[in-house]
């Protein structure tokens, strides 16, 4: 391995570090005290804590190894080093703040009780219950904004935090559903547990809503704020396009020949791909360029090569 490939996996490394630590920090200070269960092995571990005072670390790492391995007879060797480090991690992370900071809620609205109160929930300090004045909607957005960075930075690195993405994985090898249709069907009834658990409609809307955050939070850290957009253009003035495109936006494009089912006559088509900026520039110049051009524009979530993201090496 040559040094800056060793680096490269350094980095990597220390990016699972960070993103097991953060995954921790948003699950002992902030999902677990609202009884939120926003998906995943910890979202079970999370009911389970608050129902029979298991510790969240005990009960995710006895889920996520027993998956792993699972997974890995029913799927094959597909789960890397990375992968075993993060599973790992976080219970080692979320052991520690267990047995220093406790359960304690970081946000709250409010004074905590000595007794029961309206409206409030609680956490569990040994025996002994402390009820407190929860903050549903900032305490969900915040748990949204730390679960996405830290998932988001563990899929940087190459790796995943494993857990119910490998339920997903196995039915989809028998049922061929979608990977992302059965991922959302495993975490929403991941999620549903909090209501049957404690028959609070409050607790599986909410994680839903942190789920939907974390998400968009995710998507960002692995793609990046880039936004790309893919254009088709079908016109009969392929130069007047080349031009701008080459010379105004300084980008490169390439241009098809392809022939139209209605009258089987043959058509140019000019295929680029352009940040958002510039994509408005050409949307906005097409009228003078080509009146009678016919426009396809589409999201690009991932551009590799010349001009845009280097290619991954292996």
């Amino acid at each position: 391995m040559d040094k800056t490939n060793l680096k490269n996996e350094i980095f990597a490394y220390l990016l699972v570090i960070l993103g097991s630590a953060l995954f921790a920090v948003g699950d002992v200070m902030f999902v677990n005290p609202y009884h939120l269960a926003p998906g995943g092995v910890y979202g079970l571990a999370n009911v389970a804590n608050a129902l029979w005072g298991w510790k969240i670390s005990v009960a995710g790492i006895c889920m996520d190894i027993p998956l792993l391995i699972i997974g890995t007879i029913i799927l094959g060797p597909r789960f890397g080093i990375k992968t075993i480090v993060s599973v790992i991690l976080i219970p080692i992370f979320t052991f520690i703040l267990e047995s220093t900071w406790g359960y304690a809620p970081l946000i709250h609205d409010g004074a905590f009780f000595d007794a029961e109160a309206q409206s409030a929930l609680y956490y569990m300090d040994g025996d002994v219950k402390h009820w407190f004045m929860p903050d549903f909607f900032l305490n969900t957005i915040v748990s949204g904004l730390i679960y996405g960075a830290a998932i988001g930075i563990i899929f940087r690195a190459g790796a995943t935090s494993g857990g119910s993405d490998i339920i997903s994985m196995i039915i989809h090898k028998y049922t061929k559903i979608s990977l992302g249709v059965l991922v959302l069907i495993v975490d929403s009834c991941i999620s549903l547990t909090t209501l049957i658990a404690f028959e609070d409609i409050r607790l599986p809307i909410y994680s839903v809503i942190l789920i939907f955050i974390e998400s968009k939070i995710i998507d960002l850290i692995v793609d990046g704020m880039k936004s790309y957009k893919t254009m088709f253009i079908i016109t009969d003035n392929t130069e007047a396009i080349r031009d701008y495109v080459v010379n105004e936006l300084e980008r490169g494009g390439t241009c098809l020949t392809g022939s139209g089912l209605y009258q089987g006559a043959e058509r140019k088509m000019v295929y680029v791909t352009l940040d958002r900026a510039d994509m408005v520039k050409l949307r906005s110049n097409l009228h003078r360029l080509d009146p009678k051009a016919f426009v396809n524009i589409i999201d690009s979530s991932e551009i590799m090569g010349l001009g845009f993201k280097s290619l991954p090496k292996e």
